[in-house]
């Protein structure tokens, strides 16, 4: 019975602390920008890379452009964060005689473009279309990463929108553009030992997270060895409880 018990009040305990340790690890997406957040939003885009408009988190940015315009943002990105870029094209409603491409593009800091997991990066809208809407959600950024590896890192990421493949008789008409950069957290699956010594991109806009740049130690696999290191201690003592039995029966005599 007492060792019933004890098994018992071992699997409670090991349940506890996956329960309060599930919600770290499950990908959790940033708070929804609020009006306070956006306030102050950037209403202009940049040309080229060293002009690109910087955009915290969570802010949705506006442009005023014309179509053939090559638009420019930067936004900041921690380690262990998952980048998504969202925007929209308001497209005129008259004066437009072709199908037109859009197109989003994500660079880091180095000035490489980083690819897509998933989202619409280029879409076409038909000559009667009144906006488009576009989306590129990159792979989670790595606290470190060798010098000949692609992998998105810590620091600035530019995002251009622009026309491509656009009909000469539907350059410069008016267009409103709208960008919004989010995160979620990637989680310790993504994480690895290391960290940079400076963001990339930190020599160009003045780019940084509300809560400053991560050292780059820490992630929620911590959580996991800290768990499996109870339950492993917790399985130990209830095999122990199970397998040295009630010890010396009463009715055989002491040597």
């Amino acid at each position: 019975m007492r060792t019933t018990r004890m098994v018992a009040a071992a699997l409670l305990t090991g349940a506890a602390l996956l329960t309060t340790a599930a919600p770290a690890l499950a990908d959790s997406p940033s708070p929804s920008p609020s009006k306070s957040k956006n306030a102050g939003a950037p209403t202009v885009a940049g040309t080229t890379f060293r002009t690109a408009t910087t955009v915290k988190q969570g802010q949705k940015a506006t442009a005023d452009a014309s179509s053939g315009d090559y638009l420019y943002w930067v936004f900041p990105a921690d380690a262990g964060q998952r980048p998504t870029v969202d925007a929209t094209v308001t497209l005129p409603s008259t004066g437009r005689h072709e199908t037109t491409t859009w197109r989003i593009d994500v660079y880091d800091g180095l000035r490489r473009r980083q690819p897509c997991m998933y989202g619409m990066q280029t879409r076409s809208a038909a000559p009667d279309a009144t906006s488009v809407a576009l989306s590129c959600t990159l792979r989670p950024v790595r606290a470190w990463a060798d010098t000949w590896s692609t992998d998105p890192l810590p620091g600035s990421y530019y995002v251009r929108l622009t026309a491509v493949g656009l009909p000469a008789a539907d350059r410069g008409l008016p267009v409103k553009a709208e960008m919004t950069p989010t995160t979620v957290k990637a989680g310790g699956a993504h994480a690895v030992d290391g960290s940079l010594s400076t963001p990339l991109g930190a020599g160009g806009p003045k780019v940084e997270p509300d809560d400053g740049w991560s050292s780059g130690w820490w992630t929620d696999r911590w959580i996991w060895t800290a768990v499996g290191g109870v339950l492993g201690a917790l399985a130990g003592v209830a095999g122990y409880a199970l397998t040295r039995g009630r010890g010396r029966p009463s009715y055989v005599p002491r040597a």
